[in-house]
Formats: structure tokens, sequence, C-alpha cells
């Protein structure tokens, strides 16, 4: 159950984090070039900030759930996030999000779905001397 928890707190995280660093990088007025300072104002933006500060708990969440399951288990899982950030980007940022990323979307979701048929935790056959 500890595997799931984690696994929803990443798809969460990831997805909402993408949403607000995407928002917020929309309304700084002055386009981002080489020079360090837009980037420095960029991170005052509160919604830059709340968008790094939950990808950075998202790493670390991705990281307490490696430590649980499987890579093979995690890792197409957690792409179920990408069908979440096409839907958010289409509702909250209007994205035009056309009929072939929708298929996809789904394609993928298609392939979590048969991936999460799968075990979380494999257990490697014990070798005989």
């Amino acid at each position: 159950m500890r595997t799931y928890r984690l696994l929803l707190l990443t798809l969460l995280l990831r997805p909402f984090g993408n949403l607000s660093l995407a928002w917020g990088m929309h309304h700084i007025p002055k386009l981002l070039a080489l020079e360090p300072l837009p980037y420095l104002q960029a991170l005052l933006n509160p919604f830059v900030a709340l968008g790094i500060a939950m990808l950075v708990l998202a790493l670390l969440t991705r990281m307490a759930l490696l430590s649980v399951a499987d890579l093979s288990f995690v890792l197409p899982l957690t792409a179920t996030g990408y069908i979440i950030s096409a839907f958010l980007g289409k509702v909250f940022l209007s994205e035009d999000v056309g009929s072939h990323q929708w298929l996809g979307t789904f394609m993928i979701f298609a392939g979590v779905v048969f991936v999460g048929t799968t075990p979380e935790k494999s257990v490697a056959p014990e070798v005989e001397p």
C-alpha cells in the first residue's frame, strides 16, 4: 500500500508542478535569455517557485518509490503523469492538444494498464552454487 501512496503522490506532484511552473513562466514579461538575471527574477514569481518546490518533492517521492518498487514497474506507471499534464495544459493553459497528441497520450495509458498488471516488486531467483 505504501508503494501506491508514493505513486499517487508522484503522479499528482509532477503534473501540478509542471502546470504551476508553466503558468508562472507564461506570466514573465521578459523573454528569458542567456543572462542569469531574468532567471533569478523568474524564481521570485510565486507560481514558478511553487512549481519548482512541487517538482523537487516529486523527485524525492520518486526516489522513495524506487527504493520499494522495481524500475520496470515505476517508470511506466509514472508515465500516467503525461496524460494528466496534457489534460491540465488543455484546461488551465488553453493549449491546443490535437487528436494525434491525444492518441499518443492514450497509447501511453494503454501501456500503463498493460504494465500495471505486473507485480510492483519482483524477486530475482536465487542462484544455487
